[in-house]
């Protein structure tokens, strides 16, 4: 169903954007380049990112191998300062890098705005952790003395996905920087642009092969995951993709961080606060950038007495948006990332309607936009879905957003702690010490009360999923330490 208003945006110019391989501090052309492509309007060609051989994939690997050792061997502190002096040249560039944001993504130019800050701030919240590193624990009595320090790991590479890759590898990249290891980097394939131009100024403050970058396609790259130098992988993805990951680490065991997908809950309570501010605090929970964020709310648990409340009050704050190109200031929303995440979506919104759901689809197209081939979706919403559905078991990423009625509190929160997912979760209740104390039975990486999503995400504090949502954490002293081994020093001692 399309409903287009206003006009639309003049087209851009021809894109002009290339990029090559960052290897030991130099640029590294390739024979060969992908075409990235604008989610507005497909046919757009917004620029070409280099395809990378396994050879290079190597080189990139035993160029962060080589920087190592000097690398580790700095102090700390010392190695914070050059961080912190790395990021000054992105201060310049961000408007630009931020613009091919968007048309790369898809995504609206406020949210690759904000992106570009998200990076420099994670950065300096890592920094702000350094002396988490110097600390030694001490163990003494007789018989035995130990001290055990927290030594670098080595090579760790770092995989990103398309929805905010470069806020995203600020929750990683950073950490194990100053932590001493030294990385390779492997951007998203659709969306890879504007993380290598900003990968490129930032590695240019660090020693040559501490940071380095790959682009191409999955057997192209497959060293920076299999390569024996490389003893740790980071992974942001889907859980199918995760598994994937999982298993090349195996063959080296190398360790794993991987931050995967997320099915997240909302449960309103009897006594939420349903004013337009929560209400658009919920909107925004699901909706930002267009439903594809890990943490966004996927599913609405709501009590019985408020649900035809919270489906009127939602579906009127939805009906305001406008869906089209991230470029036009006029829209709220732009398209989805791929035309298969856009027929996924689809296809559980249909599958839906045939078990009977209501769907409803609100807010408004941009003019033009349904003949641009583009991939938009506007908002919409599921009501009382039967409870084995895809829209609800399955995590969408998409705006597609199941409301389910319930009238015991015991058996949602029991479903959520036992189901595949436990990423994030919130709590939604007048009350804050009732909310919490739901809050602190939920059995989810992240529980908020009365928000949700990236807006309120505590980059201080460890972030990370349980069970089939990923392994270990990132952020915060917990996300540091991931990226270091304990080695202990035993000496005879009375």
């Amino acid at each position: 169903m399309s409903q287009e208003v206003g006009t639309r945006p003049e087209e851009p110019p021809a894109a002009t954007v290339r990029t090559g391989l960052l290897i030991d501090g130099k640029t590294v052309e390739t024979d060969s380049h992908t075409a990235v492509h604008d989610p507005a309007a497909p046919d757009r060609i917004v620029g070409y990112a280099a395809a990378a051989t396994q050879e290079q994939a190597r080189a990139a690997v035993a160029a962060a191998d080589a920087a190592f050792p000097g690398w580790a061997g700095m102090p700390a502190r010392r190695r914070a300062e050059i961080i912190e002096q790395a990021l000054g040249p992105l201060d310049d560039s961000a408007a630009d890098r931020a613009a091919l944001m968007t048309r790369e993504n898809g995504k609206i130019s406020f949210e690759s705005q904000v992106e570009m800050g998200v990076f420099v701030a994670r950065t300096r919240a890592a920094l702000d952790l350094v002396d988490t590193l110097d600390r030694v624990r001490h163990l003494d009595g007789p018989p035995l003395n130990s001290r055990i320090h927290q030594l670098p790991m080595g090579v760790v590479t770092v995989i990103v996905p398309f929805n905010w890759p470069i806020a995203i590898l600020g929750a990683s990249l950073p950490y194990a920087l100053l932590a001493g290891n030294t990385a390779v980097v492997k951007p998203p394939p659709t969306v890879p642009l504007a993380l290598v131009h900003t990968l490129e100024r930032f590695a240019a403050g660090l020693p040559a092969g501490v940071l380095n970058v790959v682009t191409g396609d999955n057997d192209a790259v497959a060293p920076v995951l299999t390569d024996p130098r490389v003893r740790k992988i980071v992974f942001t993805g889907s859980t199918a993709a995760g598994r994937t990951v999982m298993a090349a680490a195996a063959r080296n065991l190398a360790s794993v961080t991987l931050e995967l997908g997320g099915n997240d809950p909302a449960i309103v309570l009897d006594d939420a606060d349903l004013s337009e501010e929560h209400i658009g605090r919920l909107a925004q929970g699901a909706f930002l950038t267009s439903g594809q964020v890990c943490m966004a709310v996927k599913r609405v648990y709501v009590h019985r007495s408020r649900y035809e409340e919270l489906v009127a009050k939602l579906s009127a704050s939805l009906d305001t948006h406008r869906v089209g190109p991230g470029s036009d200031p006029a829209s709220t929303m732009g398209p989805l990332n791929s035309a298969a995440q856009r027929g996924k979506v689809l296809a559980m919104l249909a599958e839906a309607a045939d078990a009977g759901a209501e769907i409803r689809e609100l807010g408004t197209l941009q003019a033009g936009v349904a003949s641009s081939g583009g991939h938009f979706l506007r908002p919409a919403l599921v009501l009382d879905p039967e409870p084995g559905l895809r829209i609800v078991t399955e995590e969408q990423f998409g705006p597609a957003l199941p409301i389910l009625p319930f009238d015991d509190l015991d058996p949602v929160v029991d479903h959520v702690n036992n189901d595949w997912s436990g990423l994030c979760s919130s709590v939604w209740s007048a009350d804050p010490v009732r909310a919490s104390a739901v809050a602190e039975r939920l059995r989810t990486g992240t529980t908020w009360v009365n928000h949700a999503n990236a807006v309120v995400c505590d980059d201080r504090a460890p972030f990370g999923g349980f069970r089939q949502s990923g392994i270990g954490r990132e952020m915060g002293q917990d996300g540091l330490l991931t990226f270091t081994e304990a080695h202990t020093v035993t000496v005879p001692g009375g």
